[in-house]
């Protein structure tokens, strides 16, 4: 029988922490080595079991993610970007497998990764679902297709606690439609629109960002013609989708050579599209 994987959680009190620590216990192959959470806070040093009102687990909740990741083969992290960096640069040097579902990254961030990644493996991505990877990727294909005489929207919808927009995901799915048009979707992106705007200017792909409720997450993106529409949306109705996405793209990072990776390489959809970006 193959060896476990230890795979380790950073900022494990969170709500997307927990259902990552269940998506461990419940895949075959992995295991939990390790937790942690920010100095000061009041799971430090607590059987991380009973922090989540549950049974002694053995795993005791530390802030020190350098002796977690000592004992890890890849870290679950979905933090903050300045965590993610931080974490990017511990994992690097242990080797790990580093799988990111933080999103709101800046460029400079984003270089920092790329310089980790030259030394262990990091998979990253807006959104962790097979559904949405999938959209992805027809949404290059819709695009490439259609051309820039249809207006691209991308419409999204988080609960009211998300503190970035557009999501990561509608910006993963605005850049593979930018990718469909041979555009730098930086150059086309139309946001918030508010008062007197002038005509939509042409070739712009439109972002709207809703918040409310407890909505897990909501993306729609339409390609709008003269005459016709096509509308393509994916609707999540639980966490536990990305949480078992982490734990399979941390599986299929271990072993690998170093670099940058997204959930389309885990799910063996790169064959279709090798030219989708990822946020």
């Amino acid at each position: 029988m193959a060896e476990e994987i230890g795979i380790a959680v950073v900022g494990v009190s969170g709500r997307m922490g927990r259902m990552l620590v269940a998506a461990i216990e419940e895949a075959p192959g992995a295991y939990l080595s390790g937790a942690t959470e920010r100095p000061g806070h009041d799971w430090i040093g607590s059987d991380l079991g009973v922090a989540l009102g549950g049974s002694a687990n053995g795993v005791v909740v530390e802030d020190d993610p350098l002796d977690v990741f000592a004992r890890s083969q890849a870290v679950l992290d979905f933090t903050s970007p300045e965590a993610s960096v931080a974490h990017a640069a511990l994992a690097a040097q242990g080797r790990l497998t580093h799988v990111i579902g933080t999103t709101g990254l800046e460029r400079a961030q984003l270089e920092k990764l790329a310089a980790a990644s030259r030394h262990a493996v990091i998979v990253r991505a807006g959104n962790m679902s097979v559904g949405v990877n999938l959209l992805t990727v027809l949404t290059r294909k819709v695009a490439e297709v259609l051309g820039p005489d249809y207006d691209i929207e991308v419409v999204e919808m988080h609960h009211r606690n998300k503190v970035d927009a557009p999501s990561g995901t509608a910006l993963m799915l605005g850049e593979a439609a930018a990718a469909g048009r041979r555009v730098n979707l930086a150059d086309m992106s139309e946001r918030g629109r508010d008062g007197i705007t002038g005509e939509r200017s042409k070739g712009a792909i439109g972002f709207a960002s809703l918040r409310g409720g407890d909505v897990v997450g909501e993306h729609e993106i339409t390609f709008a013609g003269l005459g016709e529409r096509i509308s393509m949306r994916h609707v999540a109705t639980d966490r536990m989708l990305f949480a078992r996405g982490a734990v399979r793209a941390a599986l299929w990072g271990t072993g690998r050579e170093p670099g940058q990776y997204t959930m389309i390489d885990v799910l063996g959809l790169r064959d279709l599209d090798a030219e989708i970006p990822e946020r």
